[in-house]
């Protein structure tokens, strides 16, 4: 499988000293940003999971529970594209997706907590993503929803029929979608994960 993201393994130091050597700053800019880090404990929240599994509502929790900001793919999608974007559906996830990594340092590095709600489907990409907030000195935890597959159906289903009475701004999943999408993720090792949540 292919992953989307490619990023460049790079220490804090390294990072702001590279960045921001042409607008002449120096590294008590990244010590700075460290420090409040610490005093903060400022972090990244990521949840994953199968589509329709409950991510959004455990995000939304767990955003209010840590006072966070909530970076969603699908809220953008949606938003900008409308449910219907054909071909281009991959290449749009991308680009925000990698457009939300960077924001979510800018966030954090203010000191305020962010969780990432797009369901890190394969161990290629919750490796990655892991491994971007790591080399910035930034702490992650994931979070897993586990969900039976009789409950999932069960959610797909309800949420179809309120997609269908435009009461959701969601995507329609059939039964082709649905199979498609549980074919393409891979359930995560409990190595992998610091929270499991059981539905």
């Amino acid at each position: 499988m292919v992953c989307w993201y490619s990023f460049q393994k790079v220490s804090v130091e390294s990072y702001f000293t590279d960045k921001n050597a042409v607008q002449g700053e120096t590294m008590d800019t990244a010590k700075t940003i460290k420090d409040l880090r610490r005093r903060t404990m400022a972090k990244a929240f990521l949840i994953s999971g199968k589509i329709c599994c409950g991510k959004s509502t455990y995000a939304e929790r767990l955003r209010i529970e840590n006072n966070a900001v909530l970076l969603s793919v699908d809220e953008i999608m949606l938003a900008v594209f409308g449910p219907y974007t054909g071909d281009k559906h991959d290449e749009y996830t991308e680009k925000i997706q990698n457009y939300l990594f960077e924001k979510s340092v800018e966030i954090i590095n203010s000191g305020i907590n962010v969780i990432l709600d797009w369901g890190f489907w394969s161990k290629c990409k919750r490796t990655e993503a892991r491994e971007f907030y790591t080399v910035r000195d930034i702490e992650c935890e994931f979070y897993y929803i586990d969900i039976s597959d009789k409950v999932w159906k069960e959610r797909i289903e309800h949420r179809n029929e309120l997609v269908l009475k435009g009461e959701n701004a969601a995507y329609i999943i059939d039964s082709n979608l649905a199979a498609k999408f549980e074919g393409l993720f891979e359930p995560p090792s409990e190595d992998e994960i610091d929270v499991w949540v059981h539905c």
